[in-house]
């Protein structure tokens, strides 16, 4: 489902529980395993909108909707660039480093994550496993 874009992750992850309540209300409330799930998708969610506002000069689009395979969301911003993974062993990791790890969470979270560059910005579309 098409949503108006979101101001913050807050409310992109407002629009992302009322879909898995409303629409897949048994997974909401059910047990551990359901309460991962849906903190998974929560924690997905705040981090592909926060690096589009921070990083990709602002948010253009958002989507949230439930397909057969999951929750797929779809994040659009405004740059080109690619989304960078930090290397643990790089100089810039270490104590006191606040950020850079996202990127690696959403992947590791995720079933499947693309990015779309295109003009005017890219597309990332990351699919979260419901069961």
């Amino acid at each position: 489902m098409t949503t108006p874009v979101p101001e913050n992750a807050a409310a992109a992850r407002d629009t992302v529980m009322r879909l898995l309540t409303s629409q897949f209300g048994g997974l909401v409330g059910e047990g551990l395993a359901a309460d991962v799930i849906v903190a998974d998708a929560l924690l997905i969610t705040s981090e592909l909108v926060t690096n589009a506002v921070r990083h990709g000069g602002g948010l253009t689009g958002f989507a949230a909707e439930l397909t057969d395979e999951g929750l797929r969301l779809a994040v659009a911003d405004a740059s080109p660039d690619l989304p960078v993974t930090c290397d643990a062993d790089d100089e810039t990791s270490g104590v006191g480093r606040i950020g850079g790890y996202g990127w690696a969470l959403v992947r590791r979270l995720a079933k499947q994550v693309s990015v779309t560059a295109h003009p005017g910005g890219k597309s990332i579309i990351a699919l979260i496993s419901l069961t």
